[in-house]
């Protein structure tokens, strides 16, 4: 099945990105982009075998201030690279470790880069930019005298209880149906307190519920479905803790 970008995201050591750092080691990476609001897709190669990728990055309600105040300074600072390219362009940032970038993050340096990027990037055309944790990938759409960039981010305010963290995980599934290649779903938690608790009964009782209920719905695959937070991360279908 032919991918829908050309460059393969391993080439720029995305496995060791936040999203991607405690995930089985693939061969090949590509992005294939939303398949609802903030949901990411990717399509991926380990040992030989195709799979796919459904990742999700939340935060709670209470701490949204900490992305917002990070996202303020993103968009801020592709505002000013927007006054130095030519062309109409997207840039749409895949992940971005907030914990690890709140002191040292060069916001300067990664408008510049953009610049650069967009420089090199010709019409119809994808470019991945790295820059330290960021990573994002830049499209010019067409030619123009004037500069645009519209900026995306992929991280969703979570609202419910941490008991009810459980539907993100069916949400994540019903994007999945019946998958004719194996397929691994990430919850990537941003919160400095954590929403997944392995003590909270309520919460254990629903995924519990939910596992039990893929198991014997499976027909070929057993999905991989991991939490991922500032604790590392946990697999699960098969309860492991990484």
């Amino acid at each position: 099945m032919p991918t829908l970008n050309r460059f393969n995201l391993i080439d720029a050591h995305f496995q060791k990105s936040n999203l991607f750092n405690h995930l089985p080691i693939f061969d090949e990476i590509y992005f294939l982009g939303y398949p609802e609001g903030k949901i990411q897709r990717y399509q991926a190669r380990r040992e030989g075998q195709e799979c796919f990728l459904l990742t999700l990055s939340i935060i709670r309600e209470e701490e949204a201030i900490i992305w917002e105040a990070a996202q303020d300074l993103l968009e801020r600072c592709v505002w000013e690279a927007t006054r130095r390219v030519q062309g109409v362009f997207t840039f749409e940032l895949l992940t971005f470790d907030i914990h690890h970038e709140i002191q040292t993050f060069n916001y300067t340096e990664f408008g510049t880069l953009l610049v650069n990027s967009s420089l090199k990037t010709k019409p119809g055309e994808q470019r991945l930019v790295k820059y330290s944790s960021a990573y994002g990938i830049l499209q010019k759409l067409v030619v123009e005298r004037w500069g645009k960039i519209t900026f995306k981010t992929s991280v969703e305010v979570y609202k419910d209880k941490p008991a009810f963290l459980f539907t993100l995980v069916k949400r994540l599934f019903k994007l999945a149906e019946f998958p004719h290649h194996p397929l691994i779903l990430v919850i990537n938690d941003l919160s400095h307190q954590p929403l997944f608790d392995a003590g909270d009964k309520e919460q254990q009782q629903f995924f519990s519920q939910v596992i039990e209920e893929r198991i014997k719905d499976s027909i070929e695959f057993l999905p991989e479905v991991y939490i991922k937070d500032v604790k590392g991360a946990r697999e699960l279908m098969s309860r492991t803790v990484l």
